[in-house]
């Protein structure tokens, strides 16, 4: 009885055996198929990767400023190397490189079939190697090349060691600049030998696969920027920048109708061609980056407000308080040097006058005031086609206290970047209709296709009437150059018009604001009657000890006037030259 029993458990035990092998074949062979048929591919097959060429950038007029350049590199597969040392001896003197390091490339690869010994080797250097022995191959490679070096680096940015852009345009549009890239596959033998191509696999519709696919060179964008206006911005801020011994410095050159950046310079720079060894400092784009109280720069646009909302006229005049007004939940506010009396509203500009400004503000309540910057762009991005821009700071009004009605129609209680400076003078300049400020003007497809990029258009109306927006341009910012704190920006060829700012900076540690650190700015535009360009220069901390002056309007007006002046005989001249 016991040994039926016995039989008849090892007879339950067996097909319980052969049904769980039986599903389990079932598993391998029917559920896991795909999977096993891929890693024994893996095994038989071998591929050969192509790289696509990276996309060229260029400026508006062809110029190149980023491109890649096919290169050489030597490469050894680490396991067919029987005696590294003796091998890397006999590399070193051909590749002009130490023989330990060479030794040490090869022992410590983590890959057996590949290590890359020098990057961008000469022919007669990559023909030498291969004879020393088959493990030394060499290979095709893409390496970025910035000709205009420190120039437009901040526009254009850099890639990565491998291809990837990191920062500018590179970062921005690094999709349509990567291409697409390739690969041949083969069946190999034990060592990795090709024996023959693989069979095609077609990949389903939508798919990325790359495998024997074709290869698609990136694409090519076109800018907005001039190369040689940015050369005239560069050389006249570099200048002052040194002579100031300032901290930093930006300047911008847009067209007011349009929005387009026809230069953008930002100091400190740097060589994208040697940028894993710039301080992070230098690689920020302060332009997008940087927030400031713009202090007195900010006052055209409050004042156009103010005209549009019909509570102040032209003709009126506003008592200025011979330089010292204050009251009950506003403080004290004076004027940077001397007081004045009665002041009409381009008066007030002309002499720029913080208490006339205030008293306008007072006018408009806050309400008015914070809808009206919001209108010009403040306190929110500019949306240019860069990354890393900051929003700038207007709160909201029920976060206002008594002071900031009066103390933000002269540019305290607020910040703003450079480009939402000159997105809101491009409105001013472009008779009040919207302006977004941008880069890019074309892409080029693999094809040489130009394909114009499509923008959406801009709200349809304007933020302050025409007749406001003139009168400022044509009338009180003539009167700031022509009288005012901008005459060294007044030129005789052109009509300027604009506006200088010198803002205390506020201080880290404590309240209140430093006596030795300002903000001196200008921003501008000509010719006055039908605005073609306007510029905007910021320098940040110019040194005041030197005694030369730290205004707006000594400082920084004129670099912008210079900076006009060689634009518009520039531009003049091209122009001139297409109608022949």
């Amino acid at each position: 009885m016991r040994s039926v029993r016995i039989t008849i458990f090892f007879s339950l035990f067996l097909v319980v055996a052969f049904v769980g092998e039986a599903v389990r074949c079932f598993y391998l062979q029917f559920l896991r198929t795909d999977h096993y048929t891929e890693q024994c591919l893996k095994q038989q097959q071998g591929q050969i990767p192509y790289k696509p060429q990276r996309g060229v950038i260029l400026d508006s007029r062809g110029r190149v400023l980023a491109a890649s350049n096919k290169v050489r590199n030597i490469k050894i597969e680490p396991r067919k190397v029987e005696d590294p040392k003796s091998l890397s001896s006999e590399l070193q003197p051909i590749l002009d490189m130490g023989a330990h390091v060479i030794c040490k490339l090869i022992t410590e690869s983590k890959n057996p079939g590949y290590v890359k010994i020098k990057a961008d080797a000469n022919p007669s250097e990559c023909q030498a190697a291969c004879k020393v022995s088959s493990a030394v191959g060499v290979e095709s490679d893409w390496r970025r090349h910035y000709p205009m070096g420190r120039l437009v680096s901040h526009v254009v940015g850099f890639t990565s060691l491998d291809d990837h852009g990191l920062e500018g345009i590179e970062y921005q549009y690094n999709k349509q600049l990567s291409g697409l890239g390739a690969q041949d596959t083969f069946l190999a033998d034990v060592r990795r030998r090709p024996i023959r191509p693989a069979p095609v696999k077609q990949n389903p519709a939508g798919s990325n696969d790359i495998k024997n696919s074709v290869l698609t060179n990136g694409a090519g964008i076109i800018l907005t920027i001039d190369a040689t206006i940015q050369q005239f911005v560069r050389d006249e801020l570099f200048r002052q920048y040194k002579s100031y011994e300032a901290e930093s410095a930006v300047a911008i050159v847009a067209d007011p109708k349009t929005g387009a950046i026809l230069a953008m310079v930002s100091l400190p720079d740097f060589d994208p061609a040697d940028v894993h060894s710039t301080e992070a400092e230098k690689r920020r784009n302060r332009i997008l980056t940087d927030e400031f109280e713009p202090g007195s720069i900010i006052k055209p646009f409050v004042t156009a407000i103010a005209l549009d909302a019909g509570v102040v006229n032209t003709v009126e005049k506003i008592y200025c308080e011979e330089g010292n007004y204050s009251g009950r939940g506003f403080g004290r506010i004076g004027e940077y040097r001397n007081g004045f009396g009665d002041l009409t509203v381009s008066g007030i500009l002309i002499n720029s006058s913080n208490i006339g400004m205030a008293k306008i503000g007072q006018r408009l309540g806050k309400e008015r005031l914070y809808k009206g910057l919001r209108l010009f762009g403040f306190g929110k991005r500019a949306g240019i086609d860069l990354s890393g821009e900051a929003d700038g700071l207007l709160r909201e009004t029920r976060k206002w206290t008594g002071y900031s009605v009066t103390r933000i129609p002269f540019g305290q209680e607020i910040t703003v970047t450079s480009i939402q400076l000159i997105r809101a003078f491009c409105i001013l300049a472009n008779r009040g209709r919207v302006v977004r400020p941008f880069l890019v003007k074309a892409v080029v497809d693999s094809n040489g296709e130009i394909t114009e990029l499509k923008r959406p258009p801009p709200p349809v109306g304007y933020i302050v009437k025409p007749e406001v927006a003139e009168w400022i341009v044509s009338k009180a910012l003539v009167g700031v150059v022509n009288e005012g704190t901008g005459k060294r920006a007044k030129l005789e060829k052109w009509q300027v018009f604009g506006k200088s700012g010198t803002a205390q900076i506020a201080k880290s540690d404590e309240r209140g604001y430093s006596d030795s650190d300002y903000v001196a700015s200008f921003i501008a535009g000509a010719p006055a009657e039908d605005p073609a360009i306007v510029v905007l220069v910021v320098v940040r901390k110019p040194n005041k000890s030197l005694g030369k002056n730290y205004t707006g309007g000594v400082v920084a007006s004129p670099v912008a006037g210079a900076i006009i002046e060689k634009t518009l005989n520039y531009l003049d001249a091209r122009y001139t030259r297409a109608d022949f």
